[in-house]
C-alpha cells in the first residue's frame, strides 16, 4: 500500500483524533456519535473525517 501523502505540505504522518461535540441525528436525540479526523501531523490539514457509529442515523423500521 502506498504511503498517504498530505495535500497541503508534503507530509507523511498523520493521526485520528475528535472533538467534544457529538453528531446527533436531530437537536432532541439524547445519543449522538463522535466525529473522527484524520489530520497531518505536520501541518495540521485535514485529511478525512469520518462518523464513529452511524446506526443512530438509521431509521428504525416497525412491523405491524
Amino acid at each position: 500500500m502506498e504511503k498517504k501523502k498530505c495535500q497541503n505540505c508534503g507530509g507523511t504522518e498523520f493521526v485520528e483524533a475528535t472533538d467534544y461535540v457529538p453528531v446527533k441525528p436531530n437537536k432532541m436525540s439524547m445519543k449522538g456519535a463522535n466525529k473522527i479526523y484524520t489530520f497531518c501531523l505536520e501541518c495540521g490539514e485535514v485529511d478525512s473525517i469520518r462518523i464513529e457509529n452511524t446506526t443512530i442515523f438509521k431509521k428504525k423500521k416497525y412491523h405491524c
